[in-house]
C-alpha cells in the first residue's frame, strides 16, 4: 500500500501520458518522441519526457542535457530540467551511467524493476503531458511500461514507422501489442517520408512513401503525418536545439506542428 501510495503521489499532476512506439528500431521515435515535446511547450504545456530505452538512451543527447546529473528528493528522484521555466523535464538512464560510453548489459528482471522505479519514484511535480519513450519490439520493457502504467490510464500511443514494408510489417505487430495489451492507438506518423530539396523543393521519396497511411487505413487508426527527411531536424537533434524555434521554414516543420495539434484536438475531444 506504502509503495502505491507513492505511484499516486508522483504521478498525480500529470494529466496526460503518451507512449511512442514503433516495432522497428532507428525508424524516429526518439526524434518525434522529443519533437512533440518541444511543440507541446510552444503550445503553451508542461511536459516530461520518460526515456525507458533502457540499452540506446537518447533523449539526454537531443536536449543537450547528457552532462546533468539526477539529484534526490523526498519523494523520489527529481527529474533533469531542459530550462529555467522547467516547461521541459526528463528522466533516462542516460543520466545514471558513470560514463556517457557505458553498455547497459542486463537481463530482463533488472530492466523491468528499473522501469517501475522509474513509474513510481521520480517527482514529476505537474505537468499536461508525460511522454514515455520507448525501445523497439514488443518485449519485456513494453510490458513492463505499460503494466505500470495502466493505473494511471494512458491517453495511449503514437506508433512511429518509416515508409518500406519491411518497417510497415513491424509496426503492424507493435499494433497487435496495442491491441493485446488494451493500449490505444492515437494514429500513426510516417517519419522520414520523402526528401524536399532545400534549393529546388522537389520531393524524392528515398525510402518510397505512403506505407504508413496505408497501414493505418487497414488498421482503422488516424493517419497523424509524414514527416520528412530534413537536414535542419537532424542538425538541432545533434546540437540539443530547438527545432520548433529555430526552424519555422522548414519542409518538417509544417508536419510536426500538425501531429501535435491533432493529439491536442483529440484530447480536447476526450475531455469533452
Amino acid at each position: 500500500m506504502e509503495e502505491a501510495a507513492g505511484e499516486r503521489s508522483n504521478l498525480a499532476g500529470v494529466r496526460h501520458i503518451l507512449l511512442v512506439l514503433s516495432g522497428k528500431g532507428g525508424v524516429g521515435k526518439s526524434t518525434i518522441a522529443t519533437e512533440l515535446a518541444l511543440s507541446l511547450r510552444h503550445s503553451g504545456k508542461k511536459v516530461g519526457i520518460l526515456d525507458v530505452d533502457l540499452c540506446g538512451p537518447s533523449i539526454p543527447r537531443m536536449f543537450r542535457a547528457q552532462d546533468n546529473d539526477v539529484h534526490q528528493c523526498d519523494s523520489g528522484w527529481v527529474p533533469v530540467f531542459v530550462d529555467q521555466d522547467k516547461s521541459i523535464s526528463l528522466m533516462s538512464i542516460g543520466f545514471l551511467l558513470e560514463k556517457p560510453d557505458d553498455a547497459v548489459v542486463w537481463r530482463g528482471p533488472k530492466k523491468n524493476a528499473l522501469i517501475k522505479q522509474f513509474v513510481a519514484d521520480v517527482a514529476w511535480g505537474d505537468l499536461d503531458f508525460l511522454i514515455v519513450d520507448t525501445p523497439p519490439g514488443t518485449s519485456d520493457e513494453h510490458i513492463s511500461t505499460v503494466e505500470a502504467l495502466r493505473p494511471y490510464k494512458p491517453l495511449g500511443a503514437i506508433l512511429v514507422t518509416t515508409p518500406q514494408a519491411v518497417s510497415v510489417g513491424d509496426v503492424r505487430r507493435e499494433l497487435t501489442f496495442c491491441k493485446k495489451t488494451g493500449l490505444r492507438v492515437l494514429g500513426i506518423v510516417e517519419n522520414m517520408s520523402g526528401f524536399i530539396c532545400p534549393h529546388c523543393s522537389e520531393c524524392t521519396n528515398i525510402f518510397s512513401k505512403g506505407g504508413g497511411e496505408e497501414l493505418a487505413k487497414h488498421a482503422g487508426v488516424p493517419f497523424l503525418g509524414c514527416v520528412p527527411l530534413d537536414p535542419q531536424l537532424s542538425q538541432s537533434l545533434e546540437e540539443g536545439r530547438d527545432f520548433i524555434q529555430e526552424f519555422p521554414k522548414s519542409s518538417a516543420f509544417p508536419a510536426l506542428a500538425h501531429i501535435t495539434q491533432q493529439i491536442l484536438d483529440g484530447m480536447l475531444q476526450r475531455s469533452s
